[in-house]
């Protein structure tokens, strides 16, 4: 806003100007800021620092959303749960957003708003702090004593060679330094120019990181995987249980390489307290970065991940896989391998299903077998039922009960493959009409009723789950957040400070020298180099009221005698 607009509006007209200020009305001429005015005072609040902060602060509060509710693109089945779970309140967070915060149109807003207002806040100050460093310290002001620190003194020296000794002594405790040899003559320094070089520093790399942040949503990828011991897994689209890809992200950008599961092992405490804790997880891998390219041998632990042209595999957990054989009433193999299992919790109490849809009846008719139930590593019964006492395989056992019908695997709908859908089929009883059920150790063999089947359990097998994620701007990232850290260390201990030196002419071979320096922040170091300064600057001109004059002291004139 102008200065005659600050008169306009504080200022009452004057008697004269009344006339022509409704002259003025009448004429139509825009009163208040106006459409210019109003831009110029829109883009300097939406640059200035307060607003950058609160557009942070917002855009954290903007994210809590997408930590609370599921998010389709990254949790579909957690999403569809969340709905059918809460029918009345879906629809309402369906409105706005909150199934797909990061790209909301009001996240994206603020995200936008945010990239603008810091780059309106580092450029102009960037640009400013160019002009400070090619600019000289300001002079000294008139009255050096009124100054918290400040010193003075009178000496017999010359003008000239005090100053440039003094910015020789400046220079040394790396001041920068400007003579002013006209009028009284003085010193101007300063020094402290990495304070605001560390603020500067810390808001661009702020702005980095928020670009590192928005490359990594726009072109990343993550997807998890499921692997048996003794499996594989290609970097492809058609491999991932779970995919989900950045908005920009495409199949094509996925890099070529593979890897096999050769083995997996966990180890825990088994004295108390600690009973049951993890004390290690190892999967060893066997990868390779191309099709028919060299493999290697590695291990992959938490938070060891493997990394494979910029993408990097965790590993998320572990779990166990019964191997089982089921077969028909005509005594066919109907499904044979590993089933996986869940976890449920601490003791890896494990949760499955083992579904065979091509299992045909004694009389040849097609009639799917599907098994449901629990893996216990460490089988214990109690008042509770089956669990786990223990998550190592110590005493395992499969707990299951058998259906058989339709497992709706034709009917072209996608299905939960950990999950069995009994809606159009029929459990399995005993004679007395209680559901069908059994508890079997590895070797053991259940039979269905009515010669309806099998199921054997073989054996059993481990699997573990791997995250594959690629972050093209990791890189970034790491380099933003190291540079906000050394900015920020810069603008919290690094204080600005000048210093001055004048000296004034006062007889024909004396002069005034008068130290004098300033901290904005009122710390005690500039105190102290004012007054070393002053020391040096004393040893060398040293101060006429300390210095004793050599005067003799002349005989007594003999007396006259009467």
């Amino acid at each position: 806003m102008a200065t005659s607009d600050f008169r306009s509006l504080a200022d009452p007209p004057a008697q004269g100007d009344a006339s022509a200020s409704d002259s003025a009305r009448q004429d139509g001429e825009p009163k208040g800021l106006g459409p210019v005015g109003w831009l110029r005072w829109f883009w300097r609040s939406l640059t200035s620092m307060r607003t950058a902060l609160i557009l942070l602060l917002l855009l954290a509060l903007a994210a809590v959303p997408g930590s609370l509710v599921p998010q389709e693109g990254r949790q579909p089945a957690q999403a569809a749960d969340f709905r059918e779970r809460n029918p009345n309140l879906a629809p309402l967070l369906d409105k706005l957003g909150f199934f797909d915060v990061y790209s909301s149109p009001w996240f994206a807003a603020v995200y936008l708003l945010l990239f603008i207002s810091l780059a309106g806040c580092i450029v102009p100050r960037i640009l400013q702090y160019v002009r400070t460093l090619r600019s000289h310290p300001p002079a000294a002001p008139k009255r050096l004593d009124r100054l918290p620190q400040h010193c003075s003194w009178t000496a017999s020296a010359d003008r000239g060679e005090v100053l440039l000794t003094g910015a020789d002594l400046l220079r040394r405790r790396r001041f920068r330094v400007a003579v002013h040899m006209e009028g009284n003559g003085s010193v101007a320094a300063e020094k402290g120019y990495l304070r605001e070089a560390g603020n500067l520093l810390f808001h661009a790399s702020l702005f980095g990181l928020l670009i590192a942040l928005a490359v990594g949503s726009l072109f990343g990828t993550t997807g998890q995987k499921l692997v048996l011991e003794g499996d594989s897994f290609t970097n492809t689209l058609t491999q991932y249980d779970d995919f989900s890809p950045g908005t920009l992200a495409s199949a094509d950008s996925l890099k070529p390489f593979s890897f096999r599961l050769k083995g997996f092992s966990a180890t825990y405490q088994r004295s108390d307290p600690q009973r049951g804790t993890a004390s290690s997880f190892v999967a060893r891998l066997n990868y390779s970065t191309s099709d028919g390219g060299p493999s290697r041998d590695t291990l992959v632990e938490v938070n060891k991940p493997l990394e494979v042209d910029g993408s990097k595999v965790f590993l998320l957990g572990h779990g166990y896989a019964p191997v089982v054989t089921v077969r028909d009433g005509k005594g066919e193999i109907a499904w044979q391998g590993p089933a996986a299992f869940l976890p449920q919790d601490g003791n890896l109490t494990s949760t499955g299903v083992i579904k065979a849809p091509d299992a045909r009846n004694r009389n040849g008719k097609r009639d799917g077998l599907g098994f449901t139930g629990l893996f216990l590593p460490t089988v214990q019964l109690d008042l509770n039922g089956w669990r786990s006492s223990f998550p190592a395989t110590d005493d395992p056992a499969l707990v299951l009960t058998a259906f058989h019908g339709d497992l709706g695997m034709d009917s072209g709908k996608p299905q939960n493959v950990y999950q069995l859908d009994s809606s159009r089929m029929t459990q399995f009883r005993k004679a007395d009409g209680s559901p069908f059920a059994q508890a079997l150790r590895p070797g053991d063999r259940m039979t269905l009723p009515g010669g309806a089947g099998s199921l054997t359990f073989d054996g059993i097998k481990q699997w573990a789950s791997f995250q594959i994620a690629r972050n093209p701007s990791n890189s970034m990232a790491l380099w933003s957040s190291v540079a906000m850290g050394l900015g920020l260390c810069a603008s919290l201990f690094v204080r600005r400070r000048r210093v001055w030196v004048r000296v004034e002419p006062t007889l024909s071979d004396r002069v005034r020298i008068t130290v004098a320096g300033l901290d904005p922040s009122g710390t005690d170091r500039t105190a102290e180099e004012v007054a070393e300064l002053a020391e040096e600057l004393r040893e060398r001109y040293p101060d006429l009221k300390n210095v004793k004059a050599d005067v003799e002291t002349p005989e007594p004139l003999p007396q006259e005698q009467t």
